[in-house]
Parts: structure tokens; sequence; C-alpha cells
């Protein structure tokens, strides 16, 4: 339990990872991502001490937990890039003291998703898009080989215990959550790398995996067509791969890192 959640209005949960009238499926539930709230807009600066509090976390993790709102709020693009946002700020928003988003928030700083100002709070990071496709070319030397690799090796049956993954990014895609999308994308990769039995391979992925999803500042959020053309390709190549045609997985694989989200 963090430290001060007596006073932060922490609850005990319902379950292992459950929230209440939730089902305990370790999701953010849609009331506790920063700006969901029509009727309380995204906490910013210094400018929210009269807002009232979104509905309490009541998770024995306090910290995990707001830090999976705000991973979620960088990827919706509800925390804007170049904007500050003080912790005492969002803390309010949550109804929790200003130590665990802070704590969040140096999480990440150290994952570049944000930079520390000093006396006021964390910055959005600015990112363009040579950054992303800095990203993309890293995360295509890193997979692209593994995955032509397994594709040589692995049998059929392996791949097509995968379905329900891919499924998975097609049913958060069809919906256009964004959100959803990244976390059910990044599974699907980490479970394709980790047939390669590399725990180092599947970690540095997951990592670049997850800073390109972040978007970049002033660009347009990922349309729903894009994510449903991204979930596509992840259908395809299982397709592929279970049909072992090399030459269609390759030619996908290496086409899948182009995208925006892959």
């Amino acid at each position: 339990m963090e430290q001060g959640s007596a006073r932060e209005g922490v609850r005990p949960p319902y379950g292992p990872g459950a929230y209440a009238g939730t089902p305990a499926t370790g999701r953010v539930p849609e009331q506790m991502r920063v700006g969901r709230s029509q009727d309380a807009p995204l906490a910013r600066g210094e400018h929210t001490h009269s807002e009232p509090p979104a509905p309490r976390v009541i998770r024995h993790s306090v910290r995990g937990q707001i830090l999976q709102a705000l991973r979620a709020a960088l990827v919706d693009g509800e925390l804007t890039p170049g904007q500050v946002y003080s912790a005492p700020a969002l803390g309010a928003r949550f109804g929790v003291s200003a130590t665990p988003v802070r704590e969040a928030m140096q999480q990440l700083a150290t994952e570049g998703a944000v930079e520390v100002v000093p006396n006021r709070g964390f910055r959005v990071s600015e990112r363009g898009p040579r950054e992303l496709a800095e990203l993309a070319e890293v995360r295509a030397l890193i997979e692209v080989p593994v995955m032509l690799r397994l594709a040589r090796t692995v049998p059929a049956d392996r791949w097509s215990a995968l379905r329900p993954l891919a499924d998975a990014t097609a049913t958060a895609a069809a919906v256009g959550d964004r959100a959803s999308y990244a976390e059910c994308d990044r599974a699907f990769h980490r479970a394709v790398l980790t047939l390669a039995g590399n725990g180092q391979l599947v970690a540095i992925a997951d990592e670049l995996h997850r800073r390109s999803q972040w978007p970049p500042v002033a660009g347009p959020a990922t349309r729903r067509a894009d994510l449903l053309a991204d979930a596509a390709e992840h259908t395809a190549l299982l397709d592929a791969l279970i049909a072992q045609d090399l030459t269609v997985v390759q030619a996908l694989v290496r086409e899948h890192f182009t995208g925006a989200d892959g």
C-alpha cells in the first residue's frame, strides 16, 4: 500500500486487480483516465484547485494505478506535448496526494515521456516525426530478424495460440480506443518475441514499442482506420505464419514497421 493511502480514501480492493462495480481485468477504468470526465476537464498547472476530485482510486497500488492512467493519457494525447503538469494538481484530479503522482511521473521521466521542471512539475516531452522514424528503425533492426527466424522454426500450433491476442487488437481498433489498442498491440508483439526465449530481447523491444506509441507534438491522433489497418496486419501475419508462407511473412513484417502504431 502506498504511504499515506489511508488519508487518500483508498479502500480495500474487492478482489485482485478489481474495482468497485468493475470486472477484475487489470485495465484502467474509463473514469480514471485523465481528462475523460466532461464535468472535470484535465488538470493542468496550478489552476485546478477548485475542480471536484475524480472518483478515488481503490486498488492496492495507488502509484501503479496512476501510472497506468497517465500512460493511457499519453497515448490518447490527453497530456499535451510541451505542457507542464504539477503533481498536486493531478493529485487533486485523482483524489490522492501529490506523492504517488510524483512517483509515477518520475517513472515516466526515466522512460522519456516527461521532463522534470524544477519547482513547477513535469513537462510532457515533445517528439517529432524524426524521433518516431528512428524508433521504428531500431525496432525493425531488433524484431524483424527474430520474427523471420521464428517463422522458420516455430510450429503452426504455437502461432495459432496467439490468435486471441491478434483478435484483441482488432476489437480495440474497431471502437477506436487508442489506449486499449496500445496495450493489446504490445501484448501481441511481446508474445511473438517471447517465443525466441530471450527475456532481455522482450524487455528492450517492449520499451521501444511503448515509446513509439506516444503521439508526436502537434500531430493528429491516430485515426480509427489506421488502427484497423494495423490490427489487420497482425491477423494476416499469423495466417502467413500458420501457413508457413515465408515470402508473405517477410513482406508483412517489414511493412508492419513502417506504420505509426505497429
